[in-house]
C-alpha cells in the first residue's frame, strides 16, 4: 500500500539572538496538518546543531508535538546567483593560469638570450694562437642587447598583465566568499536540512498523550496552525558601538547604540527581529558532582556505574514492526545512504552471519576482541568500547553496530539471514577466521562518552537489529556538517574593529541583552555589519581637567551617569558635539547607577600656568631640623564663550616615617573616595573653579617637609 508523502511547510526567519558567540534563530511555519499528524519543516541552515531543534505549538491550537527531529535530504541544486559566481571564478582562474604560463615563457626567452656567449673553436696543441675577431664579438653584444631590450619590454607587459589577471581573480573569489551561500560545497547533489514533526491531538491526560503518540492520528478535521522552530547555529559574533550626541550646557545627551555584527551561518537575515546577548550560548549548566570526604584508610574512587544490562526481551519488543515490512521510503533519500529495497535482493554470493544480539551477551563478559584476516587477534578494544563506545552503545554490547546492508531490507530476508547458521565456503572463497578467543571475565566498563546521558540517543526500529531500543552517542547527521560548522566558526577570528572590546570580556561576571527597535538585515557572508539597536539616555557634564605640575594643558572630559538599568558595555563611541563629529574614543563599562570620565582631548581656550618656588632652611635648637618650603602659584584663563568648570590636579608628598612631618598650606582638598569617577594616587589634592567667559583666577597652594637630621642623606634630598 502505497503512503501518501510527507508534507512540507516553508518557514519564514522571524527572530535572531546573537549571543557572544552563536545564535539562537527562530522561524515561523504555517499550513494546514495532515490526518497522520506528520509534517516536514523545510529551509533550515546546515550548520544548525541538530540538538537544539525546539518546537512549539500555540496552546489554543489543541495540539502537542509528540516528535522532532532534524532530517537531511539530497537535492539536485538550485540555480542562483553562488552558480555564476562559481564558474566566473573558474573562468578567472583558467585566464590567471594562462597568464602566468605566457609570463613564464618569457621569461625563460630572457634567460636563453642572457645566455648567448660567443665560444671560440677548439684549439690543437700545435696550432699557433689566432687573433680575437673584435667585431664579431661586438655584433654579437648588440644583438643581445636588442634583443633583450624587446624581451625585457614584453616581459614587463606579461608582468602587468599576470598582475590584473590575479587583482581580477581575487575580486571573484571574495565575491564568492561574500555570498550567502558561498559555504556550500560544489557537488552535483547538495543537502538541504529540514525538522520533521509529528503532531498529535489533545494531551489533556498522560493516558490520552501516550495514545496519540503512539497511533501518530488526528481525529479532528483538517486545521491551520503556525509553528515556532527554534534552533542554534555557529558562525555568529557581535561587538558594540555607540555613538553620543551632546550639546554643549545640556545637562543630559543622546547615546545611540549600536552593534557591528557578523554572521556566516548559511542564511541571510532578511527583516528579522534581532537581541543581542553577552551569555555563552554553549555554557555548562549540569551541577558538579560533590564527593564524599571519607577518614581512614585511603580508598580509591568508585568507578561510575552508568551501564546496564539491556532489558530481557527487548528483540522480541519489535516482533509486530518486522511483521509489518518495511517501511517505505518518505521523501528524499538522505544524503549518503543506500536507497531502500523494495524486495529481496538478487543473491551475490554467500552473506556472513550476524553474530547474536547485545541482549544476550552476558553481563559479566565485555566484548570479544575482533580478529583480523590472517587469523591473528587485532588489538583490544579501548575500555568501554564493547559496551557503547564507536561500534556499540551504552546499552548496546560487542556486536551494536550490525552491517549496513541489513538496513531497510525485509523483514522476514533479515531474520532468516540472522538464523541461518554458518555453512560450508564456497569454492574459491577466502577461508573463515579462527573462533574467537574466549571473552575476558569482568564488569563492563563504560568510557565517559557512554556516561554522557545527555549526549545518548534512542536508536529506532529502523535501526539494525543490534542497535534497536538501545542508547548510542549522538552520531552526525550529514556527513558535510562537521565542515560547515568549522568554516562558520571562522567568524570568531575576524578582527575586531577600533576600540571594540568582545562582550564576555567587557560584562564580567554578569549578562545582559539587548533588543533592537526595529528589524534588520545581516547578510551571511563572514563581515561586519551595522545594526542599530535602540536609544539609551545618560547624564552629562562637561569638565575640564588639568594637572599642571605634568602638563599646563587642560583636558575636555564627559562625565556620564548611567541611571538606567541596563549597562553599557565597553566599545567604540563617535563624538559628536553642536552637530559636529568630534573625535571616536574608547567608551569603557559602564553599569547601572556607574560614572565614568570620557576624555575629549586638549581644550585650546583654557590656559593654564604654573610657577613653583622652593626655599630650604633650618630650625631647631641645633639646627638638627631641615625644612623644605614649597609654595605652588597657578593662573588659569577661560577664553571660551561659556563659564566652565575647571579641576586642577596637584600633587602632596607623603611618607611612612613617624619623624618626617609634612605640613600643608592651601585651600585645596582631598577627593573623597568613591565620589569621582576615577581612582585617585595617594597625595592628591584637588582644586575645581568656576570660571565665567572670559574671567581668569590664581589659586596658591604649598607645603613644608620638615626632615630630621639624622634622617637626612647628603646630597640625596629632592628639592622639588
Amino acid at each position: 500500500m502505497a503512503t501518501e508523502p510527507m508534507r512540507g511547510w516553508g518557514s519564514t526567519l522571524d527572530a535572531v539572538v546573537v549571543y557572544a558567540e552563536g545564535a539562537l534563530c527562530r522561524r515561523l511555519a504555517r499550513g494546514t496538518v495532515p490526518p497522520d499528524g506528520r509534517v516536514r519543516v523545510t529551509g533550515l541552515p546546515r550548520s544548525l546543531d541538530p540538538g537544539s531543534l525546539r518546537v512549539r505549538v500555540p496552546a489554543a491550537s489543541g495540539l502537542r508535538v509528540a516528535e522532532a527531529r532534524v532530517e537531511f535530504e539530497a537535492a539536485p541544486p538550485a540555480g542562483g546567483a553562488d552558480g555564476g559566481l562559481l564558474q566566473e571564478v573558474e573562468r578567472r582562474r583558467d585566464a590567471y593560469e594562462a597568464a602566468r604560463d605566457r609570463r613564464d615563457r618569457q621569461a625563460r626567452l630572457v634567460e636563453e638570450t642572457e645566455g648567448l656567449r660567443p665560444v671560440p673553436p677548439p684549439r690543437r696543441r700545435e696550432d699557433p694562437h689566432r687573433r680575437t675577431p673584435v667585431d664579431a664579438w661586438l655584433e654579437l653584444a648588440d644583438f643581445v642587447d636588442a634583443r633583450l631590450a624587446g624581451l625585457h619590454a614584453r616581459l614587463a607587459e606579461r608582468d602587468e598583465a599576470l598582475e590584473r589577471a590575479g587583482h581580477e581573480l581575487a575580486v571573484a573569489e571574495d565575491a564568492l566568499a561574500r555570498a550567502s551561500t558561498g559555504a556550500a560545497p560544489a557537488a552535483h547533489v547538495e543537502t538541504t536540512v529540514s525538522a520533521v514533526l509529528t503532531l498529535v491531538a489533545g494531551g489533556d491526560t498522560p493516558a490520552r498523550a501516550e495514545s496519540d503518540a503512539g497511533a501518530g492520528l488526528i481525529a479532528e478535521p483538517a486545521r491551520e496552525v503556525e509553528l515556532e522552530v527554534e534552533y542554534g547555529v555557529p558562525g555568529a559574533v557581535w561587538v558594540p558601538a555607540y555613538r553620543l550626541t551632546h550639546r554643549q550646557g545640556d545637562g543630559e545627551g543622546r547615546l545611540l547604540l549600536r552593534a557591528s555584527v557578523a554572521q556566516r551561518t548559511g542564511e541571510d537575515w532578511t527583516g528579522v527581529r534581532i537581541a543581542l546577548a553577552t551569555a555563552d550560548l554553549r555554557r555548562r549548566s549540569d551541577l558538579p558532582p560533590l564527593r564524599s570526604i571519607r577518614i581512614g584508610r585511603r580508598q580509591a574512587a568508585p568507578a561510575p556505574s552508568g551501564w546496564r544490562e539491556p532489558p530481557p526481551g527487548l528483540a522480541d519488543l519489535f516482533t509486530g514492526y518486522d511483521a509489518a515490512g518495511p517501511r517505505p521510503p518518505v521523501g528524499a533519500l538522505a544524503a549518503g545512504s543506500a536507497p531502500v529495497a523494495s524486495g529481496p535482493p538478487a543473491a551475490a554470493g554467500p552473506v556472513p552471519p550476524l553474530p547474536p544480539p547485545a541482549a544476550a551477551l552476558p553481563v559479566s563478559a565485555p566484548a570479544a576482541a575482533p580478529q583480523s584476516s590472517a587469523g591473528a587477534p587485532a588489538a583490544p578494544p579501548a575500555p568501554g568500547g564493547g559496551y557503547g563506545g564507536a561500534p556499540g552503545g551504552a546499552y548496546g554490547g560487542a556486536y551494536g553496530a550490525a552491517p549496513e546492508v541489513f538496513r531497510g531490507a525485509p523483514a522476514p530476508l533479515a531474520r532468516a539471514r540472522r538464523a541461518a547458521p554458518p555453512g560450508p565456503a564456497a569454492p574459491g572463497a577466502p577461508a573463515q577466521a579462527p573462533p574467537p578467543v574466549p571473552p575476558v571475565a569482568g564488569p563492563p566498563r563504560p568510557s565517559g562518552e557512554e556516561l554522557d546521558y545527555a549526549a545518548l540517543v534512542l536508536s529506532g526500529p529502523d535501526e539494525p537489529g543490534g542497535r534497536r531500543g538501545l542508547l548510542f552517542p549522538e552520531a552526525p547527521f550529514d556527513p558535510l556538517a562537521a565542515e560547515h560548522r568549522r568554516r562558520a566558526q571562522a567568524v570568531a577570528g575576524l578582527p575586531l574593529p577600533g576600540h571594540a572590546v568582545r562582550p564576555r570580556e567587557s560584562a564580567g561576571s554578569f549578562d545582559h541583552r539587548f533588543d533592537a527597535a526595529a528589524r534588520a538585515d545581516v547578510p551571511s557572508d563572514g563581515t561586519w555589519h551595522t545594526v542599530t539597536v535602540g536609544e539609551i539616555p545618560v547624564g552629562l557634564r562637561t569638565e575640564y581637567l588639568c594637572v599642571p605640575s605634568v602638563e599646563p594643558t587642560a583636558y575636555a572630559t564627559l562625565v556620564l551617569s548611567n541611571a538606567t538599568g541596563q549597562a553599557l558595555l565597553a566599545g567604540p563611541v563617535e563624538v559628536v558635539v553642536d552637530d559636529e563629529f568630534l573625535l571616536t574614543a574608547a567608551l569603557p563599562t559602564l553599569a547601572p547607577g556607574g560614572v565614568r570620565r570620557l576624555g575629549l582631548g586638549p581644550a585650546e581656550g583654557i590656559r593654564v600656568t604654573r610657577r613653583t618656588h622652593l626655599v630650604e632652611s633650618s630650625s631647631g635648637l641645633r639646627n638638627t631640623t631641615t625644612v623644605l618650603d614649597h609654595r605652588v602659584h597657578v593662573e588659569l584663563a577661560n577664553r571660551l564663550p561659556g563659564p566652565v568648570t575647571v579641576e586642577v590636579r596637584e600633587r602632596v608628598p607623603v611618607t611612612s616615617d613617624a619623624d618626617v612631618r609634612i605640613e600643608e598650606r592651601a585651600d585645596w582638598a582631598v577627593p573623597e573616595e568613591g565620589t569621582e569617577p576615577e581612582r585617585h594616587a595617594p597625595g592628591t589634592r584637588v582644586w575645581r573653579v568656576e570660571l565665567p567667559a572670559g574671567g581668569t583666577t590664581a589659586l596658591d597652594g604649598g607645603y613644608e617637609i620638615r626632615i630630621p637630621a639624622g634622617k637626612a642623606l647628603v646630597g640625596g634630598n629632592r628639592r622639588s
